[in-house]
């Protein structure tokens, strides 16, 4: 399985420490399992389940802030340097988790993709903070994970969790629209 996650998000090669980079693949394999997939059918599972039918799909999206994350990164590198400090692997392994836990907040039902029990019961935040714990991620990447949603709007983000947050609004403003 741990091949199959690396082949779904190459961004992982961004990640510098290898250490870093394998605790990232330990948390997808055990979100991916305990909610029951298998790797490839999370290409099918849609971005959101809150901006209708749209054609955009959830790894897509993780692949999609991450690329994001490393353009705005290069953009402020270039222009501020040093004066807006980014630790880079922090900033890519908590663009890869921020979502770790929908494989847990989703189910499939009769076909579909439904919200779960799990979910109904912890959003997606809280279950990949938990996930992160687990395998031991820095409390910097897992900052990223617990602020990247409405959760966040009332604690100081990071530089890192402030470029993710802005990353996936633009997926998700962008799906909403999508799917009117």
């Amino acid at each position: 399985m741990r091949e199959e996650i690396k082949k779904l998000f190459p961004e992982l090669n961004e990640i510098r420490s290898a250490e870093l980079r394998e605790k990232v693949v330990s948390v997808w394999e055990e979100s991916i399992t305990r909610g029951g997939w298998e790797p490839a059918e999370l290409l099918d599972i849609p971005f959101t389940l809150l901006a209708g039918d749209i054609d955009m799909r959830f790894i897509e999206h993780v692949r999609s802030c991450v690329q994001m994350c490393l353009a705005v990164e290069r953009v402020l590198n270039g222009i501020w340097g040093d004066r807006v400090p980014i630790s880079h692997d922090t900033l890519v392994a908590g663009a890869l988790l921020a979502d770790v836990g929908k494989p847990l907040e989703y189910a499939k039902k009769d076909g579909q993709i439904v919200k779960g029990h799990a979910g109904d019961m912890l959003r997606h935040p809280f279950s990949g903070v938990g996930l992160c714990y687990k395998h031991e991620l820095p409390d910097e990447v897992m900052h990223i994970v617990a602020t990247h949603s409405k959760e966040g709007d009332h604690v100081q983000r990071t530089i890192e969790s402030i470029i993710f947050h802005h990353a996936d609004f633009i997926d998700f403003d962008i799906a909403k629209a999508v799917g009117k």
